[in-house]
């Protein structure tokens, strides 16, 4: 072979194998660019925070909305980015556990409990992996087994602890300094509740001794009891009214008990905002807006992986005094103006 064929041989093999590199490199980039359609056109797992509430659906959709609007701000939208799904016990206790279950099947990513403890129980006993978010609770979470400890919660459950039982002495405090004359105060509670009986027979007595306060407790078991303890009222004749909070029961009747309030002339305090909304003359307990922040905190943390085992616990920072005024005119009383100054609103 002559020096010129040889040298058209190699230049032919070496043309041969360009030719095949280039259809392999065609191949592969053909194949990462199917591969990358087919990603982008398969649909994104959304994740589904379930929400397991001890209330009604029209007494929860507040609280929904406040929470959806704070996961907005941290990115998470519903209907794009996240899904949820709600379940509304509507004060029957004994459904929290088929509630928690159904929650349980549907996979959810995250159950949010804003609740007592009786929910968040039933949340736990349903589930050991899907992280629950509490927000707010009556009991201790640590005393009530709910939580190791509040900094390092163990287990699947975290979130905002609320205080409840221990603000009793402050709201008893306030509600005699918006009316100096107090001397007795009925207390409507809830003898289900661990947390209300305990209230009732040792923080409220204690509180109530320097404020020179007479407590008067009245039991609530059932919807159908409260015309019946209002009518029975009139007869012990308090000047005030102090509603325990823990459960569903009171929550799910505000706009009724503080019609009765009104109607039996007496300075109410309450655990939470919607009492005082419906009529109610005065409620003291955590800032809700910063509860609601908190609990999204906790939800946009673990849909990036975060352990609730490992999450702290909060208790609220800061917290809200709520006054009515118009109900004040209505029932004849006249709030000393260093009270009115404390206050975070004011409703004219």
């Amino acid at each position: 072979m002559t020096a010129s064929s040889e040298r058209l041989a190699v230049s032919g093999k070496k043309a041969a194998e360009n030719s095949m590199f280039g259809r392999i490199l065609v191949c592969l980039l053909l194949t990462v660019f199917l591969l990358t359609v087919a990603e982008a056109q398969q649909p994104k797992k959304v994740p589904r925070i379930g929400y397991l509430s001890n209330s009604d659906r029209v007494t929860e959709s507040a609280r929904a909305e406040a929470i959806r609007l704070a996961l907005r701000e941290r990115g998470y939208i519903e209907g794009q980015n996240i899904a949820s799904e709600y379940r509304y016990a509507e004060g029957k206790q004994d459904r929290y556990p088929e509630l928690a279950a159904e929650l349980v099947r549907l996979k959810v990513d995250i159950i949010v409990v804003p609740g007592g403890d009786r929910p968040i129980r039933a949340a736990k006993n349903a589930t050991k992996t899907i992280p629950i978010v509490m927000v707010g609770q009556g009991l201790d979470p640590v005393e009530a087994g709910l939580i190791e400890s509040l900094a390092r919660p163990g287990g699947n459950v975290t979130g905002i602890t609320n205080l409840g039982t221990e603000l009793g002495g402050k709201r008893l405090e306030l509600l005699k300094e918006a009316v100096p004359k107090l001397d007795r105060v009925a207390v409507l509670y809830d003898p289900a509740l661990p947390g209300n009986l305990r209230e009732v027979k040792e923080a409220l007595p204690v509180a109530a001794r320097p404020l020179k306060l007479t407590i008067q407790p009245w039991e609530v078991r059932a919807a159908d009891d409260f015309e019946r303890v209002f009518a029975a009222l009139s007869k012990h004749r308090p000047e005030g009214l102090y509603v325990l909070g823990g459960g569903s029961r009171m929550l799910i009747n505000h706009k009724r008990i503080a019609g009765l309030a009104i109607k039996s002339r007496l300075s109410s305090m309450y655990f939470t905002r919607e009492f005082v909304n419906a009529g109610g003359l005065m409620s003291y307990g955590a800032d809700q807006s910063d509860i609601y922040r908190r609990a999204a905190y906790y939800v946009g943390k673990i849909l990036k992986a975060a352990k609730p085992a490992d999450l702290p616990v909060e208790q609220p920072k800061k917290f809200e005094l709520i006054i009515n005024l118009k109900t004040a005119k209505q029932i004849g009383v006249m709030i000393p103006p260093e009270v009115l100054a404390r206050a975070s609103r004011l409703i004219k």
